[in-house]
């Protein structure tokens, strides 16, 4: 045990004795710690109301009345470089947002997928739960696009109902002269506070159930004034200035984005159309044979090609074909091929090889740097006979109830690579009912495997063909392509007539052409 002598010294008998002659704290004070005689015996200040004056009053506690004011003690200083240091905070914190939401833009491919990111990430800068976003070129060539965050298509149609130059999006659509030259966003924090307010907006807010809304314009100085959008509050409420100025950052970025889309979204549409105008119109009624077309358009623009025309004495001929490269100088190719084919044909498409081997004269002399594939049949569907040659092409093949199986066709290059190019022809008599389905690689190629087995789900495909659709080839060609290209096919695509084919601009990932030609033997 430790030996710690005690400081205090305390006669129990005076201690009790003093307890009964005065109070605890004079007790106390009467006996004092020694070694501490001046400390403790210096005169004590007189107590009021039983409160030891010694005692500090809390701070909180009013002063006495008369008594001198004492000011709180001074609170102590930040240290240096605090508020820089907070405020470089919050700008590395606005900038990373910025850059997380603006990856997240760069990386959508369409405009509707762009006009929806951007709905989304200036709802969570503005605090915002829905909004609407207006995509409408001031130059009028489109194209034209409205999508909502958090609302239906039938709240879009009651909003639109609304006069624009009663909104603020419709106001910065049609109201500002020169959009680019002062742009700016309109903050409505209480609509239905309003006296002003038209009555079809006030009720249209009040079915809906927004009560305040932010709008912003979409433009450019190169491409022009390009939409608005705007975000919808459930109740009254603005952004702060901090809020404004990042959505403004945001929505500039978005802009320049939107604009890159609409570029390449006009000059897809135009190849799109341009090959469309370079195809059949509509395909020959022949006794005996029905015919359908597919054709998808690459989002450059590729050279696949189909043709159908009547031939002399009853006879059909079919061609499917693909030029190299991509864009308008394959679109021009693939013009120049076709239109050559069909004079080939007249003259000699009895004669498959020859039709062919003319093709590749033609292609040698004019474009040598330039190949292509192309098979072409002779069919007379009265005695259901057909006669094809092919050139560096995929089979064509049969599908049947009772058969479904690709043609034997002899091997053969390419036009354009060989100087002379002749393959022997095949001959081949489908069975009544049954169709031949001539496609070009595209069809293979957008499937993403290997070619072995992109053949194999072709096969498949073509063998679950439905009966209630066999008798169709335009159902038939359909379900091959929905079977192949599940995320790239249309959905509720309808069937056309055995004259008319069928062009759809590409809808999903980016790809080749894909053409398809069947022709049912009665």
């Amino acid at each position: 045990m430790l030996d710690i002598a005690p400081l205090v010294r305390v006669h129990v008998d005076a201690w009790i004795a003093a307890q009964n002659d005065m109070g605890v704290c004079d007790a106390i004070a009467r006996n004092a710690p020694v070694g501490k005689p001046t400390a403790m015996s210096a005169p004590h200040l007189p107590k009021v109301a039983g409160i030891d004056s010694t005692v500090p009053s809390p701070t909180h506690t009013a002063p006495l009345p008369g008594a001198p004011v004492v000011p709180p003690p001074p609170a102590a200083p930040l240290p240096p470089g605090a508020l820089i240091q907070d405020r470089l905070a919050s700008w590395v914190s606005d900038l990373t947002t910025l850059h997380e939401l603006t990856e997240r833009l760069v990386r959508t491919g369409s405009l509707d997928e762009a006009l929806n990111e951007l709905l989304r990430a200036g709802a969570t800068l503005v605090g915002a739960r829905r909004g609407m976003a207006v995509l409408e070129p001031a130059d009028g060539l489109g194209p034209a696009s409205t999508v909502g965050l958090g609302l239906a298509h039938a709240d879009l149609g009651t909003i639109e109902t609304v006069p624009r130059s009663a909104t603020s999006y419709g106001r910065i659509l049609e109201g500002l002269p020169d959009p680019v030259a002062a742009p700016g966003p309109i903050a409505v924090p209480d609509l239905l506070g309003e006296a002003e307010l038209d009555p079809r907006h006030r009720e249209v807010a009040a079915r809906l159930g927004y009560a305040a809304s932010y709008a912003l314009p979409l433009a450019t100085e190169a491409a022009g004034k390009l939409g608005a959008v705007v975000w919808l509050y459930d109740e009254p409420a603005e952004p702060v200035e901090r809020q404004r100025h990042l959505v403004g950052l945001y929505g500039r970025y978005a802009t320049e984005h939107l604009a890159r889309l609409l570029e390449l979204e006009r000059a897809r549409v135009q190849v799109a159309t341009v090959a469309e105008e370079l195809l059949p119109s509509r395909l020959p009624r022949v006794p005996g044979v029905r015919l359908a077309a597919r054709h998808r358009t690459g989002p450059q623009g590729g050279g696949d090609w189909y043709d159908a025309l009547p031939l002399p004495e009853g006879a059909l001929g079919l061609a499917v074909g693909s030029v190299s490269g991509t864009g308008p100088s394959a679109l021009a190719a693939m013009g120049r091929l076709r239109a050559s084919l069909r004079a080939y044909a007249v003259m000699e498409g009895e004669d498959p090889v020859a039709v062919l081997s003319d093709l590749e004269l033609l292609l040698r002399l004019t474009e040598p740097a330039r190949s292509a594939t192309a098979l072409f049949a002779y069919a007379e569907p009265a005695q259901r006979r057909i006669v094809l040659a092919g050139a560096g092409h995929t089979p064509p093949l049969i599908i049947g109830e009772h058969r479904t199986e690709f043609v034997e066709t002899s091997l053969s290059a390419p036009l354009g690579m060989l100087a002379c190019w002749e393959a022997p022809s095949v001959e081949l008599s489908p069975a009544p009912g049954e169709t031949v389905l001539l496609y070009t690689d595209g069809l293979l190629r957008r499937t993403g495997d290997p070619m072995d087995r992109a053949f194999a789900r072709l096969h498949a495909a073509a063998a679950g063909v439905p009966k209630a659709d066999r008798a169709d080839p335009g159902a038939i060609a359909d379900h091959i392509l929905r079977s192949m290209l599940p995320d790239d096919a249309p959905h509720g695509t309808p069937a056309t007539g055995p004259s008319s084919p069928h062009t759809t601009p590409p809808t999903g990932p980016a790809g080749e052409d894909v053409v398809l030609l069947a022709a049912r033997f009665d």
